[in-house]
């Protein structure tokens, strides 16, 4: 194992850096099972991205108009992903959003007849907790000095699933009067997921950040599995100008 670490600026630098040294230091192999079975795809053993300035502008990757390559998140596409990240609206043929897990998920506890709680209780009621009104709730009545703030994305049914969530869970700290995240994936497409996801993530932040009364603050994503698919190596070593990763039939 192979861990790396990358002290980034903000995030297209975070997305750069992670590109350009995943063409020398990813491991090179054939997806067994998962999404996109057969194909290959580089990938580091483990990265931590630290990102310092997260919230400057623009948060997608910057892609020079002279390489003439499409950028990896459409203009707009942010936008677009926040209800699926904040709300828990979810269409019929979803399994899960993450905006359900964090904004509307859904539970059941036993209760007597009276509606109090009881561990011998036949009846069952439905509950639903929103993660994000809580850990800001948390830190405006409790205080900011806790290290009970996470926001879960994943259970353990998950594993039945045929994709499940590749986000795992969003841990948060304030620090210097400023909010900060720490963000787990579990797998993490690089070229097109890495940049949407964390800019999608980032305004969360502002928005959690706004809502207790703190500042902006940073961004320490972490994963086992950040990857790029070969049918991007091409775009990622024209973007860093570097030579595309040999394929079976070079």
């Amino acid at each position: 194992m192979k861990p790396v670490f990358v002290e980034s600026r903000d995030l297209p630098d975070a997305w750069f850096q992670c590109v350009y040294l995943i063409l020398d230091k990813g491991r090179r192999y054939t997806i067994d099972h998962g999404s996109y079975a057969g194909q290959k795809r580089l990938e580091f053993d483990y990265v931590t991205v630290h990102v310092k300035y997260p919230g400057v502008r623009p948060l997608i990757p910057d892609i020079p108009a002279s390489l003439g390559i499409p950028n990896p998140v459409e203009e707009g596409y942010v936008e677009a992903y926040l209800p699926y990240l904040m709300t828990p609206e979810k269409k019929e043929n979803e399994d899960y959003t993450y905006g359900e897990r964090l904004a509307g998920w859904v539970y059941f506890s036993q209760t007597n007849s009276d509606g109090s709680s009881h561990p011998d209780g036949r009846r069952f009621q439905r509950n639903v907790i929103n993660q994000i009104d809580r850990v800001i709730d948390m830190y405006k009545t409790k205080g900011h000095g806790t290290n009970q703030a996470a926001m879960t994305i994943s259970v353990p049914s998950d594993l039945l699933l045929n994709d499940p969530p590749c986000l795992r869970h969003i841990d948060t700290r304030i620090s210097e009067d400023k909010l900060h995240f720490m963000v787990y994936f579990r797998s993490w497409d690089l070229w097109n997921g890495f940049p949407a996801n964390l800019a999608g993530i980032q305004m969360l932040k502002e928005f959690m950040a706004a809502e207790i009364g703190v500042g902006d603050g940073e961004i320490i994503a972490a994963s086992k599995g950040l990857h790029l698919y070969d049918y991007t190596w091409e775009l990622a070593a024209l973007r860093t100008m570097r030579e595309q990763p040999k394929t079976d039939s070079d």
